[in-house]
């Protein structure tokens, strides 16, 4: 990354002009520069010098009346999916960059850069090309509080470099024909799997995996034509360790195969004596779809298999951890059936899935569901505990939250967000306030410095956030009351949960639940109770949320009573969502008694013949 290209030159540009300016800018170069039409190159003896160059110049200096842009030179083969994203605002938070960036698709890894510079600096790889492309489009002069984002490529070393050409300067030669047994050289490889697969692999036998400096798994990724990812420093001191597959349902099938006959080598090398099955986890949102009603389409996998498959129950799933295990006994070849039957009905879920949410994309005009993480895009469960960057409520991908709690055949967002779907006959979805309580000592963290985060959090959601004052000194909670149509509050309430997470307000193995108001009117407060508490038991039932309609309340000056609801993030929302949606067939019920005809009134207009 010592290579940078000049954009924007003037025509009237020498060699001489840059030479000067990097002088006067203390910038060392350590070689000449090579001044085209409109462009140059110039190397520099280090990434620190490059990046000087890029942070002091680009946008910045001009010559001969033009502002110069400085990036890293990328050749065009070795331009893939990673990125450097400059001029980040100092003082914003990293959910809401995470946030931002995984509107574009899946962020395999985002790491910052140490710079001298006021703005922060982060390198950021996708999980595919065309991911890197768009972020390239719209995120390149993406001002944000008013700085303008300056994205560039980084050169993907496992990418092709340019071949080398007759008498040119390294990376400024011609572009050659691509090498012998490059991809490029092949048929048109099959399009890669939306759904990586992913394996847990006893702790012991991840070396083997890998093998001495890389070579095995480099010869498997190679052999199979497949990305894979160890994810080796996750829960450090674990029995087990997930491995990511990224390729087609073959290459991801031939892969497993291949480590699953790795790890029986070295246990029979290392004489362990132990039943090594093969692990595969699965987003949960697939694994009722797979087990099948009554657990026939597992059965079936089972026979035709000769397999002995278990699934993790429900009770191991946190907000944080929206994987299922599925544990498949039986020899490598058996194991390697299975795993393919069972993945051909993930993605089959998948598809499915995708196919519903975009016809049902318009139930919030606008709604990004991929970036509020009702749905695992692309990697399920690749939430935070299984990613290279912040924990939970730490991005506001918030990809931790796609999973349902309920094993349901349909996807849990379509439910969820069906009563969303009423206001829009008059428009816009309709404004509604929660007040959620949070612990006193949690303040401090969603506000931010100067404010800075809820200002953040409340751009971002679109949504208004108050804190109201303590109701006394020794209050031990604070209400935090938000002002938003669904989508905003699903994505402002989904921040906070888990904000209190990552600021270890609730302890690691322990889910964030917390309490929140909805007012409602008084006359209905009867239809959310129901005749004989029916209608609030099998809502508490459905959400596995606690929900509570106190008796004997006051109405308030708008004659509305407060409905109490606590739990996990789904449960809030999937229970303030049905709430909702009883309260919006009250008022549909409303409107059609007031359009008939009162007694004495003007009958109505006959119908035309």
């Amino acid at each position: 990354m010592n290579k940078l290209y000049i954009g924007n030159v003037s025509a009237e540009a020498s060699e001489e002009d840059f030479e000067s300016i990097f002088e006067q800018w203390k910038i060392p170069h350590s070689g000449p520069f090579l001044v085209k039409s409109g462009y140059a190159f110039v190397d520099c003896p280090d990434e620190k010098a490059a990046m000087k160059a890029i942070d002091v110049l680009s946008g910045k200096v001009e010559l001969h009346g033009k502002l110069l842009e400085v990036e890293h030179s990328v050749p065009k083969r070795q331009r893939s999916c990673k990125l450097q994203i400059r001029n980040i605002p100092p003082h914003m938070q990293w959910e809401v960059l995470d946030s931002m960036l995984a509107q574009y698709g899946t962020v395999e890894s985002c790491e910052q850069v140490n710079t001298d510079t006021e703005t922060a600096v982060v390198n950021v790889r996708y999980a595919a090309k065309d991911q890197a492309r768009l972020v390239m489009e719209k995120l390149n002069g993406y001002m944000m509080e008013n700085y303008a984002l300056k994205v560039s490529y980084i050169p993907d070393e496992t990418a092709a470099p340019e071949g080398p050409g007759v008498g040119g300067r390294r990376g400024f030669n011609a572009r050659g024909p691509p090498r012998s047994g490059s991809p490029g050289m092949g048929a048109r490889p099959k399009v890669q799997s939306d759904i990586p697969l992913r394996v847990l692999v006893p702790t012991q036998f991840v070396g083997a995996i890998i093998g001495k400096e890389g070579a095995t798994i480099r010869n498997i990724t190679k052999q199979t034509h497949s990305k894979i990812d160890i994810h080796r420093k996750e829960n450090a001191g674990a029995a087990e360790k997930p491995i990511t597959i990224h390729s087609t349902p073959e290459g991801c099938s031939k892969a497993c195969t291949t480590i699953m006959e790795i790890m029986q080598k070295e246990a029979l090398d290392t004489k362990f004596t132990e039943e090594i099955p093969l692990k595969i986890l699965a987003h949960n949102n697939f694994v009722g779809r797979l087990i099948g009603k009554e657990g026939r389409n597992l059965k079936k996998i089972e026979q035709d298999t000769g397999t002995k498959i278990t699934i993790s129950p429900l009770q191991d799933l946190t907000l944080y951890n929206p994987e299922r295990t599925i544990t498949v006994k039986g020899s490598i070849e058996a194991c390697s059936r299975a795993e393919e039957e069972v993945m051909k009905k993930v993605r089959e879920a998948y598809e499915s899935d995708m196919a519903a949410m975009n016809l049902q994309s318009n139930l919030i005009p606008g709604l990004n569901l991929n970036a509020l993480g009702l749905f695992p895009s692309g990697t399920p469960g690749m939430g935070p505990s299984m990613s290279n960057f912040p924990p939970s409520g730490a991005h506001g991908g918030c990809s931790s939250f796609g999973c349902s709690l309920y094993a349901t055949e349909g996807p849990f967002w379509a439910s969820m967000l069906s009563a969303s779907s009423q206001p829009l006959a008059q428009g816009q979805p309709e404004s509604e306030t929660v007040h959620l309580f949070i612990p006193a000592l949690a303040v401090g963290a969603i506000i931010g410095k100067q404010g800075q985060h809820i200002k953040q959090l409340s751009h971002f959601a679109g949504a208004s956030i108050k804190i109201a004052p303590a109701e006394g000194m020794d209050a031990k909670q604070r209400m935090v009351i938000i002002v938003g149509p669904p989508e905003a509050q699903f994505k402002a309430q989904c921040r906070i949960f888990g904000k209190l997470k990552e600021e270890n307000f609730f302890g690691p193995k322990e889910e964030v639940k917390l309490e929140a108001h909805i007012k409602v009117p008084s006359f209905a407060a009867g239809r959310v109770i129901g005749k004989g508490g029916k209608t609030v038991n099998e809502l508490q039932n459905l959400t596995c949320a606690e929900v509570v309609v106190p008796r004997d309340q006051t109405p308030d000056e708008n004659d509305q009573v407060i409905v109490k609801i606590s739990g996990h993030f789904f449960a809030c929302q999937l229970a303030q969502r049905k709430i909702q949606e009883i309260l919006a067939q009250v008022r549909r019920q409303q409107q059609q008694q007031q359009l008939k005809p009162q007694p004495g009134g003007q009958p109505p207009m006959p119908r035309r013949k």
